[in-house]
């Protein structure tokens, strides 16, 4: 018996018990990830995750919760599906089928060298859309993420789509240009691009401050709350997340927003740090015909998160108006 041995429990008796635990876990079934076939046969045997295959091979990871008129989330950069967690269980709750993937190059899609630009996010949202078969859609986009919908409004049409949410949104743009000389200097993402690539994982952890207000004054920033936005960046790749800067940064949006023809809310707040309200939201609600624009006064950027209890009951008003 060696030191490390409990007083009634023998080597061979572990070594017995140890292969006994490794063939009971050998037989039992292998967690399986559904992958949706091209003919969109999802809609009548959904699962509660699954991919679909782009036409190049990119397999997009799909979380599908509920049922009911579907609402579709898009997130920001650099976090996943899991981003809007809180909606969509709330919404799902609420008679709503709550639907949200991983964009490429982030969380558990697949990473590839290319397609990392606003155009394929939107076809790879359209196709997410067809292989589901979704139709009378509530889109809604955070960040990023509210480029993208409008992005694929642009591309694709409204012939899907009942309402449109943008919340905190990158449109009409983020960089200066001719049309837009008050947007945000291009030092701005030049110093994003240095910073990732730099010290990706650092970076990360660094700009939840701004992020979610953690810098203000009774500011109430959980550590959970920055650590799953840290996780949530580093489990996509360097590689997309790069070039997604690019694409939210610099991507102008001024003609998919005129392209809306569905009822359009704009949700920011007055305070975020990362996505100023007054070169984006406030402009944005003159683009789209009709559009409502409600201002969270002293809102952040992270209002999923932040202001989550709000959001929802906010969304799930316009979802049900």
């Amino acid at each position: 018996m060696t030191k490390d041995t409990p007083n009634n429990v023998s080597t061979s008796s572990r070594r017995d018990l140890l292969l006994g635990t490794v063939a009971v876990a050998a037989a039992l079934p292998a967690a399986t990830m559904v992958s949706a076939p091209a003919d969109a046969s999802m809609k009548s045997a959904k699962a509660p995750s699954s991919t679909v295959t782009m036409a190049d091979g990119t397999s997009i990871f799909v979380k599908d919760w509920g049922s009911g008129q579907p609402v579709v989330f898009s997130h920001g950069w650099p976090l996943t599906a899991d981003a809007w967690d809180d909606q969509m269980m709330f919404m799902a709750e609420n008679g709503f089928r709550a639907i949200a993937h991983d964009r490429r190059g982030h969380g558990r899609s697949s990473q590839p060298w290319h397609g990392n630009t606003m155009d394929q996010y939107a076809d790879d949202l359209a196709a997410v859309i067809e292989a589901l078969d979704l139709k009378d859609i509530i889109l809604v986009g955070h960040s990023t993420g509210g480029g993208e919908i409008t992005r694929y409004i642009g591309r694709h049409g409204t012939k899907r789509v009942a309402k449109l949410v943008l919340m905190g949104a990158v449109t009409p743009t983020m960089a200066q240009s001719g049309r837009y000389p008050n947007a945000l200097p291009m030092k701005v993402f030049d110093g994003i691009r240095a910073g990732v690539q730099a010290d990706r994982s650092q970076f990360y952890k660094d700009i939840t401050t701004p992020f979610f207000g953690a810098n203000r004054e009774g500011a109430t920033v959980s550590q959970g709350t920055r650590d799953s936005f840290w996780l949530q960046g580093m489990m996509g790749g360097l590689k997309g997340q790069y070039d997604c800067i690019k694409a939210f940064s610099e991507t102008d949006f001024t003609d998919d927003l005129k392209r809306v023809d569905v009822p359009t809310l704009i949700i920011h707040g007055d305070d975020d740090q990362i996505v100023p309200i007054d070169i984006t939201a406030r402009v944005a609600a003159t683009l789209v015909k009709g559009a409502t624009l409600k201002v969270y006064e002293g809102g952040d950027h992270g209002l999923p998160v932040t202001h989550k209890d709000r959001i929802n009951e906010d969304l799930l008003a316009f979802a049900r108006a």
